[in-house]
């Protein structure tokens, strides 16, 4: 018969967590949001641009048409803005680039969990002249 062995299941997917207690301490810094046709991704760094949390609306559980929602990308908004109040931050700078649904949605759910908001940027890439035009049609 021998010892019962207690199976546990570990599949990905699930909701991801920030730790309760960081080790830096930063007082002001940047969080750079990316949002896509397709999804919304988060990144907050320091003033010298060293990453200290990232999170994705498909980190969080989010799948298909549902990441590039807008309330997903409010979702991110918020867990990272409780990972910078853990950390102390007390201000930020926000650099926005893309033109998907949850630009702004992130930026109010961050702003609303107590973080001063310093300046909010857009680096969307615009281009100049385009794609080459296709040839005109011989018939």
């Amino acid at each position: 018969m021998g010892k019962k062995r207690i199976i546990t299941k570990s599949g990905g997917g699930g909701k991801r967590v920030q730790a309760k207690t960081t080790k830096k301490r930063v007082a002001e810094g940047r969080l750079y949001i990316q949002s896509t046709y397709n999804n919304t991704k988060l990144l907050l760094t320091d003033k010298e641009g060293n990453a200290l949390v990232w999170s994705t609306a498909g980190a969080l559980g989010f799948s298909g048409a549902r990441k590039a929602t807008p309330y997903a990308a409010a979702k991110v908004g918020e867990l990272l803005a409780d990972s910078a109040e853990n950390m102390g931050m007390k201000e930020v700078e926000i650099i926005v680039k893309g033109v998907g649904a949850g630009r702004e949605s992130s930026i109010r759910s961050f702003a609303g969990r107590g973080v001063k908001v310093a300046t909010i940027k857009d680096k969307t890439p615009i281009p100049h002249g385009g794609v080459k035009a296709p040839k005109p049609r011989r018939v």
